[in-house]
Formats: structure tokens, sequence, C-alpha cells
């Protein structure tokens, strides 16, 4: 079977994606799968060739972007073909059996590759567009969440350049108060994020989250502690032991996460059995209010209160060493192996599923008006 694993991309979290795909490729049994890495540059090239699966170990010890290596290539967007194709003529294409889209944050994980896979009609691992896009923004997700019933934090939204700095933290300060956190709507790996402690640092912080995507979403601080569940599935989706974060710095940062990598993971996390219940059924209610498929992981918050809150769901969540999702579905029984190769039929079931739909209408023919007379009238 021939895997095409897409790694890189446009995005703030390029680099953490070359983590996640080298995690990946080395789970790909050989004996199974032909790996094709497809490597996008940060300009946006398509670039292959074998010399990528070496960058990729390279870019274990260095968070470093890739560079232009490789043959150009298109994956065109044609039923018919499903194959990618060297942009020079220099070879033949390479026709893909699936797809792994290992692409965290904008140009990957927010529905765009996932459409063009789709106009391609080459099965792909994950959500579909509608999940990811919606997962992607945290502001129509906490909407969709609320929509559903499910408790998620207060928060506002903001535009660059819509709001005055003045009258922005006027309203952070009457809907949420501060300490807040200020973060890019479409982003994700913590890239962006700041805490804002007081109404005279809110506008440095929409400037920073500003520089990644002009939507901004502030949020109250929750006074808690920090849980995650893995989802696997399509129709019928299974939630893993819940996991707790414990942060080394004041929170969940990058440097915390893919620089230092000092946070504390807890699996399984140590919670009353009723508590780690009802996140798992959270995390299926929020899989199910997207319209996940494949995989996706639901962090929480637990108040000291005990409320839960969910804090967002992430459609591709991170498969590096380090990474939470394939962890706590290994404390679950499910080896980092198996995941992957229940991931890729997953991607199989949910393409034959959508490759059943009925693509073209022929309407009724046309029937004759009935008379005055034939209707007794």
């Amino acid at each position: 079977m021939r895997v095409g694993v897409v790694y890189g991309g446009r995005s703030g979290e390029h680099e953490v994606s070359l983590r996640s795909a080298a995690a990946i490729i080395r789970a790909l049994d050989p004996a199974r799968y032909e790996v094709v890495p497809v490597a996008i540059t940060k300009e946006g090239r398509w670039l292959t060739g074998p010399e990528s699966l070496h960058l990729l170990e390279v870019a274990q010890t260095a968070l470093e972007p890739i560079p232009e290596h490789g043959i150009e290539v298109t994956l065109p967007a044609d039923p018919a073909r499903g194959a990618l194709v060297p942009l020079d003529g220099s070879g033949a294409a390479q026709a893909l059996d699936v797809v792994f889209p290992v692409l965290h944050g904008t140009y990957g994980e927010d529905g765009t590759i996932q459409g063009l896979l789709e106009l391609a009609s080459i099965p792909y691992v994950g959500a579909g567009v509608l999940a990811s896009a919606v997962g992607m923004d945290k502001a129509l997700m906490k909407s969709v969440f609320r929509d559903a019933g499910i408790p998620v934090c207060r928060w506002l939204v903001t535009r660059i350049g819509e709001e005055a700095p003045v009258a922005l933290a006027r309203r952070v300060g009457d809907e949420l108060g501060f300490p807040c956190f200020v973060k890019p709507a479409n982003l994700g790996s913590s890239v962006g994020v700041s805490k804002v402690r007081a109404a005279a640092q809110l506008a440095a912080g929409v400037a920073e989250a500003g520089a990644y995507d002009p939507k901004v979403v502030i949020e109250e601080a929750i006074d808690g502690r920090e849980f995650e569940c893995a989802v696997l599935g399509n129709e019928r989706p299974e939630a893993s032991v819940i996991g707790e974060l414990v942060p080394s710095r004041e929170f969940y940062d990058y440097a915390d996460k893919y620089v230092e990598q000092a946070a504390r993971v807890i699996i399984p996390a140590s919670l009353p059995p009723e508590t780690a219940e009802a996140m798992r059924t959270l995390a299926l209610r929020a899989f199910r209010a997207v319209d996940g498929a494949g995989l996706s992981r639901v962090d929480f918050f637990l108040e000291r209160g005990g409320r839960v809150l969910v804090n967002e769901i992430n459609t591709m969540p991170g498969f590096t060493a380090i990474s939470m999702y394939p962890k706590l579905w290994e404390a679950s029984g499910l080896a980092f192996p198996a995941l992957v190769d229940r991931l890729i039929a997953l991607a199989f079931e949910r393409h034959a599923v959508r490759a059943r739909r009925r693509l073209s209408f022929t309407p009724p023919a046309a029937t004759p008006p009935i008379s005055r007379r034939q209707a007794g009238r």
C-alpha cells in the first residue's frame, strides 16, 4: 500500500509537523506500506524524494523548517489520477492509495488540504473539510460546543484594527476580567498565545496573536488543572483513558511543549472515576458536534470547584515522541504501530462511505397539469 505522508506546510506549526511525521513513518510497517514522503515548504512548494526522510530525522533534534530539496510535485485535482506528478517531467506519476496529512495549523489542519484530497478522490486520514475548519477556528468551535450544550469557558472575539485598544480593554474587563489569554483564532501548539495580566498589556498580546491571524480570541483565565482525552473512530468513536498535563511554566506554552519539554504527563490521570467518565463522554460529544472522523484530541480544564470545561478539539493532534495522543492510546491498550494501522483503515472506511453518495440528480418527468374538468370542478 502506497502511503503519502504529507508534512511541513505553511503554518506556525511547520516544525512540529516534521517531528510528528517522523514518528508516524517509523511506525509504518515497511512490509505493508511504501512511504511516499511529501514535504511542503513554508512557501507552499510540494517536494518529494528519498532525502526527505533523512531530513525528518534531523528535525527531531532541531526545530528547523524544510529546506529546498527533492523533486517538485503537484497533486492534480483529478479523481481519475490520485497521483503525485513531477512538475518538471522528470518521472512518472506516483499513484497514492491513501494520504496521511501530518499537518498542524493553517493550510493543513483547517480543511484546506482536506478539500484538495476530496477533489482528487484520495482516501486520507482524519477529519473532513467541515470538522477540520471548525476545529481549527477557536471562535467557531466554541460556538458549536456552546450550542451543543458542551461547557466551555467565557470568550470574546476581536479582529485586528476593529476596536480601539482602550475600548477593547474595557470590553475584556467587563466581560472576562484580567488575567486572560489571547490567542490566534486559527493556530495551535500555543503559537502566538500570551497571558495578559492587566489592561495595559492587552494591546501587545493582541498584536502578537494578530501576527498569525487577524481574528483573535480572548478567553477568561481558568484556575484549574489540564486534562486530555484521545478519540478514535468514525461513526462509532471510542475515547481513551484520561491524561493530565502538568506544565513546568505558568501555562503550557510552545517552549514547554517542544523546546524544554519539561512538562509532566500523568497517564492515567488521578481522577475520581465519575470525573474521568464525564470527560470521556464530553470528548465523544465534542467529536460528534464538529462532525469529526478518524481521530481527535479533546482538551479539558477541571476547575478547583470540580466543574469540567472543554477547552478545544484538535482534529490532527501531535504525534511526536512526547505527544499525548499516541501515549493515551498506548495506555488504553493500543500500541503506536497498531494505532497508525487503525487510522489508515478508518481513512478507507470513510472514503468508501462517501464514495457511495449519489453525485447526480435526474428530476422526475413533468406531469401535465390537471384541468378543472378532471378535478371535478
